[in-house]
């Protein structure tokens, strides 16, 4: 029975949030700040600052970094869970984020597109660890302030921590190209450095009002992957059911918490098809909206490296509408596999739109950039059902001791995705005719759509036999 004194704890958020909120929207500004310009630098001309690299090189390099920096979650949720707990290991690996940043920043004076060409992957490869690493702690970590009696707000508080990330993200996409075209790229790969310093200060900040769950080598409590090699090799009798192997060597409690795992592993599978598409924004998009003309307004120039802008403003005004709006009126139609299956055929939907403009400037229309707001509205739809849903799920579903490594796994499907693009690039980069070049071209959109169609069906199918075990997410609450 709740108490008088209980009933207001269970109805509002814990207010450290805040602290964890902010870290978050000034981290995203630095690293959606630095990939903005990202795809202009790898592929500018020499004379202007970058690299000079061709199309089909920048996608390749900027897509095996976001493969690296979703990989490494792995990581990060083996040193949470295992040796440092959640807040030590966001802490402690932010530093590396803004080294990178850092080494970003010094590459103006490294001498030469060869040296330039060394500070950038090691700046990417130290904010790929940085970045990485925490991802899989900073989103569990935000659930881990809610007590048992405050679930039902936990839809809304990742509805206003992807908010947050989009809040950054969208002034990163406007002021730092800005500040690129004006001062450089050493300045403008500086300032989103600097917000890293500060999400690291806002962090810290929160401190002593934190809830913290120690890692198992304080609880002793066993990892998913312990209790599977256990059950994978142990010798078991007739009938034996395959976790029920384990029990030799781990407690129930053990045992159940690593079943939880291989099903929602089994719905994370094939969201890889819908990041193929989704980071494409940092790369293809802009090289295509580079072949557009820029829009013009008020003496301001909307360019390809500006629209990126589009679509942190789209999740945002999107993301209260769905949450307090639309969802809570659409009951089951509302749980969670339901919204990633319509947000997986939006993102194919997105693809037909971006494959009949590129058709259009293959043809020789000279298109305004402004075009491109029609898959923009499209694939940023998709992503609010996909990425804020997939993060809830991923937290409801796994048991208390699996988060960290659960959002891991929901943050390698990116990791995959991004090296499938990479790949597809390599193996297909050749095929495009004519002076284009095959990663922005008609053909290869409509291979996505395609790819991300088929998977969108065996999604739903798939959704529609999952049993959930938290049964409030069944019904949409």
């Amino acid at each position: 029975m709740k108490t008088a004194q209980s009933e207001p704890r269970a109805s509002r958020w814990p207010s450290q949030i805040k602290y964890i909120i902010g870290n978050e929207a000034c981290e995203r500004f630095s690293y959606y700040g630095m990939r903005s310009i990202l795809a202009g630098y790898v592929t500018g001309a020499v004379l202007k600052g970058g690299l000079g690299q061709d199309a089909d090189t920048g996608t390749g390099i900027i897509h095996l970094f976001v493969f690296v920096n979703y990989f490494m979650p792995l990581l990060g949720a083996w040193l949470s869970d295992k040796l440092l707990g959640r807040y030590h290991t966001i802490l402690w690996l932010s530093l590396f984020y803004c080294a990178g940043h850092g080494v970003l920043a010094c590459s103006e004076w490294a001498g030469g597109v060869d040296g330039k060409t060394s500070c950038l992957f090691v700046g990417l490869a130290l904010i790929a660890v940085g970045s990485g690493g925490i991802k899989p702690c900073v989103s569990a970590f935000i659930g881990d302030q809610f007590g048992h009696d405050q679930n039902h707000l936990l839809q809304k508080a990742f509805g206003a921590f992807y908010w947050a990330i989009n809040f950054g993200s969208f002034f990163s996409f406007l002021a730092i190209p800005w500040i690129k075209d004006r001062w450089g790229f050493g300045l403008a790969f500086g300032v989103p450095g600097i917000l890293m310093a500060v999400a690291t200060f806002i962090f810290w900040l929160g401190t002593p009002h934190y809830a913290r769950v120690p890692p198992s080598r304080v609880t002793h409590a066993a990892g998913f992957f312990r209790v599977f090699w256990q059950a994978l090799a142990a010798r078991r009798s007739a009938g034996q059911p395959f976790w029920d192997a384990a029990l030799v060597r781990f407690s129930r409690r053990e045992v159940d918490a690593a079943r939880s795992v291989l099903p929602i592993l089994g719905v994370f599978a094939l969201m890889p098809a819908f990041w193929t598409l989704f980071d494409q924004v940092n790369s293809t998009w802009v090289l295509q909206g580079q072949m557009m003309v820029p829009f013009e307004l008020w003496g301001l120039t909307l360019g390809a490296e500006q629209m990126q802008s589009a679509n942190p403003v789209i999740v945002m005004l999107l993301l209260p509408l769905l949450t307090w709006c639309v969802y809570p009126r659409i009951g089951k139609l509302a749980a969670p596999l339901r919204r990633m299956s319509a947000g997986m055929f939006l993102g194919a939907i997105a693809y037909l739109v971006v494959a009949a403009l590129q058709s259009r400037i293959e043809a020789g229309a000279h298109l305004c950039v402004l075009w491109q707001l029609a898959p923009y509205v499209i694939l940023t739809t998709a992503e609010v059902l996909i990425s804020t849903t997939g993060l809830e799920f991923a937290f409801r579903e796994a048991a208390p001791e699996m988060k960290s490594t659960i959002m891991s796994f929901w943050l390698l499907t990116i990791a995959v995705g991004n090296l499938l693009v990479a790949g597809i690039t390599k193996f297909l980069g050749g095929s495009a005719p004519g002076a284009h070049h095959a990663s922005v071209s008609t053909a290869r959109f409509l291979l996505y759509a395609g790819i991300t169609l088929a998977v969108a069906v065996l999604f739903s199918i798939q959704s529609a036999f999952y049993r959930y075990r938290d049964e409030a997410a069944a019904r949409g609450a």
